[in-house]
């Protein structure tokens, strides 16, 4: 089972999707901007995806421009921010076997397929 953290508004997201769809995947799709995932979820998959928090932060989003920008938090503050707002969670994550893959661009996913 493949899972992606899916976001239908946004172009990569969707393109991402139909990527997984035009390799056969079974698909399990979390719209996480309706389920958020909890802290201890978006640690996981900062961990499989071997990223620090703020690397999978919006920064170009208005709520961390006005709420984050330029303070000093920590990564459990920022993970909070991001659980809090998920709009501020870079899209689309593709999870699978224990592997995690940003879709930016849509076939950076390819390699844990």
């Amino acid at each position: 089972m493949t899972t992606i953290y899916h976001n239908p508004r946004c172009r990569k997201s969707r393109e991402t999707l139909a990527l997984l769809d035009k390799n056969n995947e079974q698909i399990e799709i979390v719209l996480y901007m309706e389920n958020p995932p909890t802290e201890t979820e978006l640690s996981g998959i900062l961990e499989k995806l071997k990223l620090f928090p703020i690397e999978l932060v919006r920064k170009n989003e208005s709520v961390w421009k006005e709420n984050f920008k330029g303070k000093q938090l920590s990564d459990a503050e920022i993970i909070e921010a991001m659980v809090k707002n998920p709009k501020l969670i870079e899209r689309p994550v593709v999870i699978k076997n224990g592997k995690a893959a940003l879709g930016r661009p849509p076939e950076s996913v390819l390699n844990i397929l």
